[in-house]
């Protein structure tokens, strides 16, 4: 059995330069992690939709969203849930929903690096 389709969620923005961010952010799970696609929920593309069709499309028909949102606001509650439901129906495959990435202390983690490293920068 194969693995599943890894898909970095993030909200989605009209404005390029929003979805180059998270391109970027998502650059080194893409280049290490095989099978693995970003998707937004809304407002640009590809969309949730566009992956798991490309996906069925390959034979796959196993998935897991890994939502990068710091927090499980509506859209991880009601919306992510009930897209999921209809792709599942729509499709005949079987979707996860990971915790959103804001969840994992290794965030945490992150972000006090990133301070750390941005006090080192500080000029005195």
């Amino acid at each position: 059995m194969s693995s599943p389709r890894i898909i970095l969620l993030a909200h989605g923005s009209s404005d390029k330069r929003w979805c180059e961010t998270f391109e970027k952010l998502a650059a080194p799970t893409l280049a290490s992690v095989d099978n693995a696609r970003v998707a937004y929920m809304e407002l640009a593309e590809p969309s949730i939709d566009t992956i798991i069709m490309d996906g069925v499309a390959e034979g796959i028909t196993e998935f897991t969203i890994v939502p990068l949102f710091l927090a499980a606001g509506r859209h991880l509650r009601k919306d992510v849930p009930a897209m999921i439901e209809e792709l599942e129906k729509a499709h005949g495959v079987s979707i996860q929903l990971a915790p959103p990435i804001g969840e994992n202390p290794l965030l945490g983690q992150a972000i006090r690096d990133v301070v750390m490293l941005q006090l080192d920068e500080t000029p005195a």
